[in-house]
């Protein structure tokens, strides 16, 4: 039997974890550093975190949810959504196993551990994510501040916020959902914005009883919004027909919620939809009006021990600094170090760029995967449909190297074309208009995804054996 080893316990570990056990595998291991699962939704645990995707189709098709609070459910409804999946799966990962190296050798896979251990498979698959390392901005001074400061992937809730000064630095997905609650206790809020975000409102509602005992209604509202996804895809791929709609219902939100022109003006953005990640927000823009918040659209030069100094010679007094900045989302599989066929290292093979043939297979790096990988992400869609037919797709290789009882290599020369592929179509795309954390330091889009999810269903819907070279 095949032994499987996978790296983490988000939606894409245990998404692929339940596809092989019901396929028949058993010897199948998830190993997570954290002590629960949940990835994301373990992490980010600040007020008002949720996800802006409908949760009847942020959810595997095999495990609709009849509990959904609302459309849009916040983290510790996502959370225990997966729990519950991975329970009745039984799928029980191994917590507190954080893999530190990889080393394909001797025709099978030898991770070590933080703690010492070693961990064999013939099978290894990375589920590690696009956004679970911080991004914290180069400011000078920043560790001179005085006072209390986190990321809000890593929300203090030992601070109390009420009755303070705080200062939010960045507008972007966490920001716009965190605001609003933090301005609720603080006493001052001050929000730096380097780039104003589209902001869409959010068709949010809470769900009845009607709704909970009909699997019909479920699946109508899922495919609404897959399809509504598809069409919005087509704008990121230069449509400006589907852009220009979607621009003109932001700019209605704007224009309905804030009635300053002076602050209008500000939350205005200078960059195409769509270039960087769309938000969806009914309370934001409202709390950004409120008495006690301000909006500070001059660069920070330095932080200080007592706040934070900005371009035109202002100090900002602040007694906690909260970083929305993001994610190293182009850092794919780091810190962990991973080594092939030969020797060879990750780092190497992705000198100029990660990339990855589907976003799943590297050549010389045989019966190794990637949830999530490069080129996988969407900025329109369900991330969790995607990771569904990767797993999909993992559990056709486990199935090969099982029945012919070799090794999986995806060849040079089809990793390369596909990567050309995916390279010249992202050159035409939104997102080669603006920088963002789509795209490395160069420009290259190494994050997303530049076609439909309905086209990425049908790639990955069937393994080619012709695409791989045998390793015996």
């Amino acid at each position: 039997m095949v032994s499987v080893l996978i790296v983490g316990a988000g939606f894409g570990g245990i998404g692929v974890a339940v596809e092989l056990r019901r396929a028949g595998f058993t010897d199948v291991t998830v190993v997570e550093k954290a002590d629960e699962l949940g990835g994301v939704w373990r992490d980010n645990t600040y007020p008002g975190a949720g996800c802006d995707i409908p949760s009847p189709y942020y959810s595997y098709s095999y495990a609709p949810n009849s509990r959904w609070p609302t459309r849009y459910s916040e983290q510790p409804e996502i959370k225990e959504y997966l729990a519950r999946v991975a329970d009745r799966f039984g799928i029980r990962p191994r917590y507190g196993v954080e893999v530190t190296s990889a080393e394909f050798t001797d025709g099978r896979w030898l991770a070590r551990t933080a703690a010492g251990g070693r961990l064999g498979a013939d099978v290894l698959v990375f589920a590690l994510g696009q956004l679970s390392r911080p991004a914290m901005p180069d400011i000078p001074g920043r560790d001179s501040f005085a006072g209390r400061s986190f990321h809000s992937a890593r929300w203090d809730h030992d601070c109390d916020l009420t009755g303070r000064r705080v200062a939010v630095v960045g507008t972007g997905a966490s920001a716009v959902q965190f605001v609003p609650k933090v301005r609720e206790r603080a006493a001052t809020l001050t929000v730096f914005q380097r780039s104003a975000p589209w902001v869409l409102p959010k068709p949010d509602v809470a769900y009845g009883d009607r709704w909970r005992r009909s699997r019909v209604a479920q699946r109508v509202e899922r495919g609404f919004f897959w399809s509504l996804g598809e069409v919005a895809a087509f704008g990121l791929r230069g449509n400006r027909a589907v852009t220009r709609t979607v621009e003109w219902l932001a700019g209605r939100h704007l224009r309905r919620q804030v009635a300053d022109p002076w602050l209008r003006d500000l939350l205005v953005p200078d960059y195409r939809i769509g270039c960087k990640r769309v938000l969806f927000s009914n309370d934001y823009l409202p709390a950004l009006q409120q008495p006690n918040v301000s909006l500070r659209t001059e660069a920070i030069t330095e932080i200080t021990p007592a706040g934070l100094r900005t371009a035109d010679g202002t100090e900002h007094a602040a007694d906690v600094i909260v970083y929305g900045t993001g994610f190293r989302a182009t850092e794919f599989l780091a810190p962990v170090d991973v080594r092939g066929a030969g020797g060879r290292s990750l780092a190497q093979a992705w000198t100029g760029g990660a990339r990855a043939y589907l976003g799943m297979t590297v050549p010389d790096f045989p019966n190794m995967f990637l949830m999530y990988g490069p080129n996988t992400n969407l900025g329109s869609g369900s991330i969790v449909y995607m990771l569904e037919r990767q797993a999909r797709y993992v559990r056709q290789a486990v199935e090969r190297v099982a029945a012919e009882g070799s090794c999986l290599d995806v060849r040079p020369e089809v990793a390369d074309r596909f990567d050309a592929e995916v390279q010249r179509r992202l050159a035409r795309s939104t997102w080669s208009l603006c920088r963002s954390w789509y795209r490395e330091a160069d420009g290259r889009v190494s994050t997303n995804w530049p076609g439909l999810v309905s086209e990425y269903h049908r790639r990955t819907r069937t393994l080619d054996p012709t695409d791989f070279r045998w390793r015996r």
